[in-house]
């Protein structure tokens, strides 16, 4: 027996870009100002989760971008990449820089934050999904 709830099913179709669009503002403004990458990709996971549970772990982890582990090395390498920079100039590794483009100030630290937003993401929706579609949570289902 297919047990949908159709009502969480449309409140969750409108409310998983809503989640996804404030974890985007967490990323880019922070919890507490600078940047919050771990504190935005736990909105996005919050929202993964959410759409698990409406749709199935399966339908959830089609709609993160690229695949959740993709998601996560992605993350780790562009975190990685942001210290590149001022280890060329001969500053330790992970010294943030500064730029001006467009009379916009860009730093390293957005691409750091980035990098951590999406390794959070990634690995923690892996890991949550999986849980989530284990035998053992389906333990109530009748085969």
């Amino acid at each position: 027996m297919n047990s949908r709830v159709i009502i969480l099913e449309i409140f969750v179709r409108g409310l998983y870009p809503l989640m996804l669009m404030v974890s985007i503002w967490f990323l880019l403004r922070g919890h507490n100002a600078p940047g919050g990458g771990f504190i935005g990709a736990l909105a996005a996971v919050a929202a993964s989760a959410l759409y698990a549970i409406a749709f199935g772990a399966e339908a959830a982890m089609r709609k993160i971008p690229l695949g959740a582990l993709r998601l996560a090395a992605l993350g780790v390498l562009l975190s990685i990449l942001s210290g590149i920079p001022a280890w060329i100039q001969g500053l330790p590794f992970l010294t943030h820089l500064w730029t001006q483009f467009l009379g916009v100030p860009l730093s390293t630290v957005l691409l750091f934050d980035l990098g951590v937003y999406l390794s959070v993401w990634g690995a923690l929706s892996a890991l949550l999904l999986a849980l989530i579609d284990s035998p053992e949570s389906r333990s109530g289902e009748t085969t």
